[in-house]
């Protein structure tokens, strides 16, 4: 277990850290680590497949999922040949899914490592989290930057509710919203709900899996490696 992480954040990520250093012991640079949490069914796993086949031709990338019992999200994306095999990795939380991400994080870093360790230099590492609720958030001494995922058939009142996930996320991605005239959601309100509470923290609404749905969200990550990369150098 190699675990080299602290509470620091890093100049630029605000929300998030994976631990102050950006480098490895090595010394060299290593992923940006972003975090993609939410309720069960809201599109983690779509955005996470999504992000993958959009950036696999650009960038080295690696994926941890978290389930409880199961391996049933990695098996999907290994299904669906999103990544190379190798690049990608389960971690069993056994317990409620915030648990592995907040709490004790262990599981989830030595996966981490352990990836850039066997696959060498990686840009990005994406860990997705079992399906929570609106209180998950991920430690600071996981990941860099955080994804919450919230989708309209799950309602329209869900950015009116708050909760860390909603509030502090470095981006919020509002989901499925071509489903929204068939489950008579209020994609307006979704969007002044999620200002009132977010401020001038960024939400996306988009539907991941339909054509360019993930534009938005590749764009952002691109922003962020940018900013990683050159604060890195």
């Amino acid at each position: 277990m190699h675990l080299h992480h602290d509470d620091a954040f890093p100049e630029g990520f605000p929300n998030g850290s994976g631990g102050s250093s950006r480098r490895r012991p090595d010394g060299s640079r290593r992923a940006l680590r972003v975090g993609l949490g939410g309720p069960v069914g809201s599109g983690k796993t779509a955005t996470v497949a999504a992000l993958c086949r959009a950036l696999r031709e650009e960038l080295s990338i690696a994926v941890v999922t978290n389930d409880i019992y199961t391996r049933e999200d990695a098996e999907f994306l290994l299904r669906e040949a999103v990544l190379p095999a190798q690049r990608i990795t389960a971690v069993q939380t056994g317990a409620c899914p915030h648990t592995a991400i907040r709490d004790d994080i262990s599981a989830n870093l030595e996966a981490v490592e352990d990836l850039e360790d066997h696959l060498g230099p990686l840009d990005l590492i994406l860990v997705e989290s079992g399906g929570d609720n609106l209180t998950a958030t991920f430690s600071k001494g996981l990941v860099d930057a955080q994804i919450f995922v919230i989708d309209v058939a799950g309602g329209d009142d869900i950015p009116r509710k708050g909760g860390p996930g909603v509030t502090t996320s470095d981006l919020l991605v509002i989901n499925k919203t071509d489903l929204a005239p068939h489950v008579g959601a209020d994609l307006e309100a979704m969007v002044r709900d999620a200002k009132t509470q977010r401020g001038d923290l960024p939400t996306i609404l988009t539907a991941v899996k339909t054509s360019g749905g993930i534009t938005p969200v590749v764009d952002w990550v691109r922003e962020r490696l940018a900013d990683w990369t050159a604060h890195a150098a």
